[in-house]
């Protein structure tokens, strides 16, 4: 019901800007040329450590991590995402996932991923918003990159309250044991990338990670839409 009223409101009333709220014009999608080009792109690469590999040195073994964005709490990043989670605009995700595809499909370091893996939902909080924030921008990943997409393997099994304002010792006792590997017949992957939303203190990553590498000889990296400098 939700996507149905968002498509009238659409049709209804001009789209906007994201960012501005200014009108978009022809050609525009979800920001218009000025807000684009004052989003805080990363310039994250997979030769390069960054800021992503370092959040997770002495916690997980990860390959390599990447974003696209800098989070902070004020401007159009906080913006695009807070539409994108809590105001039923999925084709964010979608938005951001094919620019960053672009970036990244002729990057020799990720044409060794096998499988990309959105983090998870719990269940009811996906039939709650209708769908995972994660899914369009890492289906997306996946198509520039040529891997497989499975939402499959990983589950999410108990719903915990959201984790924005813990702090880093908090996020990782709240999502200790809470993910596991689903039923289903899962493949060997040898490189799996990890994808989620916002990296703040990676406690959720970190969780999802070593519930992966439970299975034998994989290797993880990470990669999101932004990450908290």
């Amino acid at each position: 019901m939700a996507k149905i009223l968002n498509e009238i409101h659409n049709i209804l009333l001009p789209m906007v800007c994201f960012g501005c709220n200014a009108q978009l014009s022809r050609g525009e999608r979800v920001l218009c040329t000025v807000c684009r080009h004052e989003l805080p792109l990363t310039d994250h690469n997979f030769v390069e450590e960054n800021l992503v590999d370092r959040i997770f040195y002495g916690r997980i073994p990860i390959k390599k991590g990447a974003s696209f964005l800098f989070f902070a709490k004020q401007g159009i990043v906080k913006q695009l995402l807070h539409h994108l989670k809590y105001k039923n605009q999925e084709h964010i995700g979608a938005f951001l996932g094919e620019w960053y595809g672009a970036l990244l499909e002729n990057e020799d370091y990720l044409k060794t991923v096998d499988i990309v893996i959105p983090v998870p939902l719990h269940h009811k909080k996906t039939k709650k918003r209708g769908y995972n924030q994660v899914t369009l921008f890492a289906q997306h990943i996946a198509l520039a990159i040529q891997a497989e997409y499975r939402e499959d393997i990983l589950v999410k099994k108990r719903n915990v309250k959201t984790q924005t304002k813990k702090d880093r010792q908090l996020r990782w006792e709240n999502t200790r044991n809470i993910f596991t590997l689903s039923d289903v017949l899962i493949p060997n992957p040898k490189h799996i990338l990890l994808v989620d939303d916002v990296i703040t203190t990676g406690a959720t990553i970190e969780a999802c990670a070593q519930t992966l590498m439970e299975m034998e000889d994989v290797e993880i990296s990470v990669l999101s839409m932004a990450v908290v400098p």
